[in-house]
């Protein structure tokens, strides 16, 4: 091991110092990537949240708008023109020389119904009444806005999968690393 001959300066000479990491770099190099993809992915979620949903609110409230001023003004071209098409007619009476006729008397038999005819026309009728009075079937517009995946969104669990990518990175970085 140690020799009495040996002197302690030559012994740190032949020693040979740990080579350098150079992984150390490219570390460095990805764990830059991955935080720029990270704050460009919060960066474009803020955008999207804080600019767009605002501004698409605003354009479809707009467009609503426009569709009901439109409406207002064709009801009230319609209800003008339905207004001047009724003919206003003012009642004149001419006295006219005009023969009272007699109403003659007649008599009318009663004739007792035929049941099924009655039935039969009761159910033309209803049928006529089903055929006037239309009820809308509901259907379904929109899927429903349930689960942690509509929660969430698919931004945000991309942004929190690249975030613990970062930190398994980190952590095995850490636990490599030497200690000084």
């Amino acid at each position: 091991m140690y020799d009495e001959g040996d002197n302690l300066d030559t012994l740190e000479e032949t020693e040979d110092a740990p080579p350098e990491e150079s992984g150390n770099r490219n570390f460095l190099i990805i764990g830059g990537v991955l935080v720029l993809a990270i704050l460009l992915s919060v960066g474009c979620i803020a955008y999207y949240g804080l600019v767009k949903i605002p501004a698409d609110k605003k354009a479809n409230e707009n467009v609503r708008n426009t569709q009901v001023a439109q409406l207002v003004e064709a009801n009230d071209a319609l209800t003008a023109s339905a207004v001047a098409a009724v003919p206003t007619a003012t009642a004149t009476f001419v006295p006219t020389e005009t023969p009272i006729f007699q109403q003659q008397e007649t008599t009318t038999a009663t004739i007792a119904p035929d049941p099924v005819t009655a039935t039969v026309a009761a159910a033309i009728t209803q049928a006529a009444q089903a055929q006037l009075t239309v009820t809308a079937m509901p259907t379904s517009t929109k899927l429903p806005d349930t689960g942690f995946f509509d929660d969430a969104g698919a931004p945000g669990l991309f942004v929190m999968a690249l975030a613990l990518v970062l930190v398994i990175l980190l952590a095995r970085r850490l636990r490599v690393s030497p200690a000084k």
